[in-house]
């Protein structure tokens, strides 16, 4: 059943939370964020403001105070339980408090209480933490600003005590009543060429003549519709890195805090192969949730979720090898697989499938993914198939740990690779089932393709395997580094290496390195990188580096308040204290105990709203208009029904709702995929056999835009057969009319040329010239590697 946190209210009391203001600080690959909450009360009542907020899955908080009417108080990061027991005593006893905490099923949702705000008075509650920056296929870093916390679908065995439960109202984006502001400032020693968002913002203003130190604002009127996206682009990303942090003045030696904290940055140089993964089990689980009839994002013109994954499924099936063994699940409330268990990929298998996958609908419900894992993960291994796991998902679950935990159970027979769908997707699921099992993430929001990040990601899995990964350390005697990061199995091409470490023993004197070395093998060739440094710890009030490290650890340890082993949970609890980085079991706590104003009765309670997206959530079953109050109704959380005479319905000119649509919000047009008619460059891809050739049909005449007769006419029969023909025309048009979107048919493209040049032989150049004359193209015959 999904339970909705509030539906498209409006509650005429005055909301006390006014504006949200953001200053971010990017060095290198790591920013370091400050948030404020400005709440100010109206009323003539003491308040109780209740905030739901998300988070990146990576971010380390490790700071949060409130500034009440001029007075600072710095919170305290304590047992999750005692927190919340000093909180609700501080305010029975009249104090004013503040408590912050994340949820208990997922670690990219937040929630703040700001306790006792009286009348007339304002309150500024900022909470800082640090993040690395993920490196982006194109050399971009991409920062992140979560805005978008999307209804997460509850199941019968869901926590009850997240915080995702509380039925806070939702508005729509424009009706938000507060505001958003971001301030950037961005330092490289290595020069940022440019700086580009998703949204509007000021012009980039460099603040010296070298480029090595910028600035940008986000433009007033952010609407909360989607995620704030900042890519970066500096002159060199790819250089091999060493920081080293003095730790904290006042602590013992022996202590994460107290000694020095390295972080290590490794681009390992892999040669770029061809594939040479012939086999390999294949197992693509796809999201049919209602939430994936929704657009790929808040833009009316862009693809529906539904339509991009079945585009996406076509060209995987199109570009896996032959040889190989594969299956496609989709799952919501239930789940199906389009084989009781996975095939060996050949044409008739192939078909099967396309066939299923042209007919897929989101029409499976709700988000539940755990059942469908367990059914793959109890399938039998096929042996010298290594299994590649790839999630399609729009992330809106609930259960987030016991999925990460039933992939980590697994993570030692198979990869999984993520991929989050759309704005709001759950950075803790994404993140966190990739990490389990070593396999890597993607996130596909506005304009980016689902199809693309897909296919790169196929293509990595694809690559030979890094083997025999190490690490070593060469450093004067009586200095040691104890490795914090989880032993590294997997490198990727192209992928960047994060690695913490602490620094024990003695620290030597001035003008002394040290060297780190990472060796890998790869198909039988051993390769080495090595990075000299200083050791010279650097100070920093921040701890930005053993912040980072700490939260490194706890994301191997924590999962959650119910999933975490009891052997780790003790662990998590004291590096989370030590570290002052808040995990599943701790909580930030501020107590003003200055002020005893003893409450008459219960604190007027006021939930903040949240903006909902058109179309992110799952449909609603609503049959007429006349249905929509009691929905409403349903929806509101209890104190707006005592309410009810104050409520506003947004209804009037807006709503159509029927079976499809939520209230509307998906127009009658996208309620049914459309078929790929129009999509010549898919439709041409969903001919090709899985050999890699093409047969000379009137399907592929459609793509090319000829009659059979003409294309029959100019075939050089005594050169090469019609299906060779047909695959060097479709190969031609794929680089004459497709080259924009090469990364999605790279993969099918090898094959369909390793086919030709078995069935051709010597008369290929031959066949090429005659195609490239008869099509009238401009592509170089070299394409064709003769």
């Amino acid at each position: 059943m999904v339970h909705f946190c509030g539906l498209l209210t409006l509650r005429r009391e005055p909301v006390p939370l006014k504006s949200i203001s953001v200053s971010v600080n990017i060095y290198e690959f790591v920013a370091g964020v400050s948030a404020t909450l400005n709440y100010e009360n109206e009323e003539k009542v003491p308040l109780e403001a209740f905030f739901v907020f998300p988070m990146d899955e990576d971010s380390a908080v490790y700071s949060f105070e409130a500034l009440v009417d001029g007075k600072k108080i710095v919170a305290e990061l304590q047992d999750k339980m005692k927190a919340r027991t000093n909180y609700e005593k501080a305010i029975s006893q009249g104090h004013q408090a503040f408590l912050l905490e994340g949820d208990s099923s997922s670690r990219d949702v937040f929630s703040c209480n700001v306790g006792n705000l009286q009348p007339g008075s304002k309150a500024a509650v900022t909470l800082k933490y640090v993040q690395e920056l993920p490196l982006e296929t194109d050399g971009a870093l991409r920062f992140v600003l979560p805005a978008v916390l999307n209804p997460r679908y509850q199941f019968s065995g869901s926590s009850k005590d997240s915080c995702l439960n509380v039925k806070t109202l939702i508005v729509p984006v424009e009706e938000l009543p507060y505001t958003l502001s971001m301030v950037t400032t961005i330092d490289s020693q290595h020069g940022i060429e440019k700086v580009q968002s998703n949204c509007p913002l000021s012009p980039t203003e460099y603040l010296g003549e070298d480029k090595t130190s910028a600035q940008v604002s986000l433009a007033a009127g952010h609407k909360f519709d989607r995620d704030v996206e900042l890519l970066i682009y500096y002159s060199e990303v790819h250089t091999p890195s060493v920081v080293l942090e003095m730790g904290m003045p006042n602590m013992k030696p022996g202590h994460l805090m107290g000694d020095p904290s390295a972080m290590v940055s490794f681009y390992p140089n892999i040669p770029e192969d061809q594939p040479s993964n012939t086999c390999g089990e294949f197992i693509f689980l796809m999201d049919r949730s209602g939430s994936m009839q929704s657009p790929m994002s808040s833009q009316d013109t862009s693809q529906l979720r539904i339509q991009a994954a079945k585009e996406t499924l076509i060209l995987l099936l199109k570009s896996l090898p032959i040889g190989c063994y594969f299956n496609i699940y989709g799952f919501g409330s239930s789940y199906e697989a389009c084989f009781p268990e996975s095939v060996k990929y050949t044409q008739q298998t192939m078909e099967e499938a396309l066939g299923r996958v042209k007919l897929m609908q989101a029409d499976l419900g709700g988000t539940e993914i755990l059942a469908p894992l367990q059914n793959i993960y109890r399938g039998p291994s096929i042996p010298g198939h290594p299994l590649q796991l790839f999630v399609f998902t729009d992330g809106e679950v609930t259960d987030t740990f016991s999925v990460i935990k039933e992939v980590r159970i697994n993570g030692q027979k198979h990869r999984c690779f993520s991929f989050g769908i759309g704005e709001g997707a759950s950075t803790s699921l994404i993140k966190g089932i990739a990490r389990a099992s070593g396999g890597t993430s993607e996130f596909i929001t506005g304009k980016d393709r689902m199809q693309s990040k897909a296919l790169r990601t196929l293509k990595r899995s694809l690559q030979p395997v890094v083997e025999d990964v190490s690490l070593s350390w060469h450093l004067p005697p009586g200095l040691s580094a104890k490795m914090l990061s989880p032993e590294q199995t997997v490198i990727f091409r192209g992928q960047r290496l994060i690695i913490y470490a602490q620094m024990t023993g003695r620290m030597p004197a001035a003008e002394t390195t040290g060297e780190v070395c990472l060796k890998y093998t790869l198909q039988g060739k051993t390769f080495e990188d090595k990075v000299t440094f200083p050791l010279q710890p650097k100070p920093d009030v921040n701890l930005t580096i053993h912040r980072l490290a700490a939260k490194s650890l706890l994301q191997t340890k924590d999962m959650g308040l119910r999933e975490t082993p009891a052997s780790d949970k003790k662990d998590a609890l004291n590096l989370s204290l030590e570290s002052g980085v808040i995990s599943s079991f701790t909580a930030f706590i501020a107590i003003n105990k200055e002020l005893n104003k003893p409450v008459q009765g219960p604190l007027a309670h006021r939930d903040i709203p949240r903006p909902i997206l058109l179309g992110a959530s799952a449909p609603l079953k609503i049959k007429c208009k006349s249905d929509f109050p009691k929905a409403l109704r349903y929806a509101c959380p209890p104190s707006a029904s005592q309410h009810r005479g104050a409520l506003t319905c947004y209804e009037a000119k807006t709503f159509q709702v029927d079976d499809y649509s939520l209230c509307g919000l998906i127009s009658h047009k996208d309620q049914h995929s459309p078929d790929f008619g129009e999509n010549h460059l898919v439709q041409l891809i969903y001919h090709q056999n899985a050999n890699g050739s093409w047969d000379l049909n009137e399907d592929l005449a459609k793509v090319l835009g000829m009659s059979l007769e003409e294309i029959t006419a100019a075939h050089p029969a005594e050169l090469v057969d019609s299906s060779g023909w047909a695959t060097i025309l479709a190969v031609i048009w794929l680089h004459s009319n497709g080259k924009d979107l090469k990364c999605e048919w790279e993969l099918l493209e090898r094959k369909a040329m390793a086919w030709m040049r078995a069935h051709a032989g010597s008369t290929m150049p031959s066949v090429v010239k005659a195609a490239i004359t008869f099509l009238k193209s401009s592509v170089d015959p070299a394409i064709f590697a003769f």
